[in-house]
């Protein structure tokens, strides 16, 4: 019996592995163009890298990888959308909309992200949200609810037209793992080319160069420019298990910074179980050992030199646990590094069978009967 309330093991686990820096402690000796930029591991939202990431800045036409998830959850992607003259009047890059048109939804999301179409922006908007101000409502809400604090969205496509049109590259970062959690998303993002299903015939070729030419990691992004944000890209790239994404905004190589930093972390930076699915098996208490189980694997992008740093620390409920609690947590583990809690995973009790526990008694009634000379048990 445990005479404490809590039960608190701190484990110094050391495990053979690799991480990224955190946070406030990422340093990788990379020259990097963008004035601002960050380097994200998707699965967690780690950051391996930063510069200037919480800063707000004009974003260009990464803007519309908003407009584009929002149009894919809308559910509406098999409608048609007619052209008005709103959208069809929209300055810059096009998809050269004509008024009146009827287009389907999924082929000018197709457009939005391959070839930037200005006009299919506000097409978009107008169809999803009502109007082009009821989808910017929209837009900002989700930035809210994605965590984006250092964002405001003032039209769908990301043109100089409004002064106050911002975000941070960090922002952008957690915008895109949030959108490529999402299949339809994923497939429009690292689509190469395209042709139109509905309507006028129109064939697109994706602007991405860094998925077209020159990475072979590569699994999609969402470039950008205009004359006062100057050059802006997001990325995405994949190698073994690892799922990275880069933003970088006024980049004048923007390129060469993805590649650089993509690169850099798939050389330092290994995806590590750090929790394993099933029994613990540094469980030592009486009660709780072999019994204490976890129902999920967790995994976290690790450096090895952060690998000795890594901590578990197990809270539990004092026993016994009662039957209608055995299929709810009686307890937590927390990994830390540097401190910093990466994740707590509920734990689980695995109750003993009735067979398991008539042997328990069969034991027990066994050492009496050695004491007392009777055998208690035929």
């Amino acid at each position: 019996m445990i005479k404490r309330l809590l039960i608190m093991l701190v484990c110094g686990l050391m495990i053979t592995g690799a991480l990224p820096l955190p946070p406030a402690m990422a340093q990788v000796d990379l020259e990097v163009s963008g004035k601002a930029a960050v380097l994200m591991e998707q699965s967690t939202g780690r950051i391996l890298y930063g510069k200037n990431e919480h800063e707000p800045m004009r974003i260009a036409s990464i803007t519309k990888i908003m407009t584009a998830i929002l149009a894919i959850e809308s559910g509406k992607l098999n409608e048609t959308v007619t052209v008005s003259d709103r959208a069809y009047g929209t300055e810059g890059s096009s998809l050269y909309l004509e008024e009146g048109e009827k287009v389907k939804l999924e082929d000018l999301v197709y457009g939005l992200m391959m070839r930037s179409g200005n006009d299919a922006a506000v097409a978009i908007a107008e169809h999803v949200g009502g109007s082009l101000e009821g989808f910017v409502f929209m837009m900002n809400e989700k930035a809210v609810e994605i965590g984006m604090d250092q964002t405001l969205f003032e039209n769908p496509h990301g043109l100089d037209d409004h002064e106050h049109h911002r975000s941070s590259a960090y922002d952008m970062a957690l915008l895109t793992q949030y959108a490529m959690m999402n299949d339809t998303f994923k497939t429009i993002s690292g689509t190469s080319d395209y042709r139109t299903t509905e309507g006028k015939v129109r064939v697109f070729h994706n602007k991405n160069k860094l998925l077209t030419q020159l990475y072979k990691y590569s699994t999609g992004g969402k470039t950008g420019y205009t004359k006062l944000a100057h050059r802006t890209l997001v990325s995405t790239a994949t190698k073994d298990d690892l799922d990275l994404i880069t933003v970088t905004l006024d980049a004048s190589n923007d390129w060469d910074d993805h590649m650089n930093l993509f690169n850099w972390a798939f050389e330092h930076v290994q995806l590590k179980e750090v929790i394993k699915e099933g029994i613990l098996p540094q469980v030592k208490d009486d009660y709780y050992k072999g019994r204490l189980y976890s129902k999920q694997s967790y995994f976290y992008p690790l450096q090895k030199n952060e690998w000795h740093k890594l901590k578990q620390e197990l809270t539990l409920q004092t026993p016994p646990v009662k039957e209608e609690q055995e299929n709810q947590p009686i307890g937590k583990l927390t990994m830390k590094l540097d401190k910093q809690t990466l994740a707590s995973i509920p734990l689980y009790y695995e109750a003993p069978t009735n067979e398991e526990k008539r042997s328990f008694w069969q034991r027990l009634f066994g050492v009496i009967s050695i004491v007392v000379g009777v055998s208690l048990i035929d």
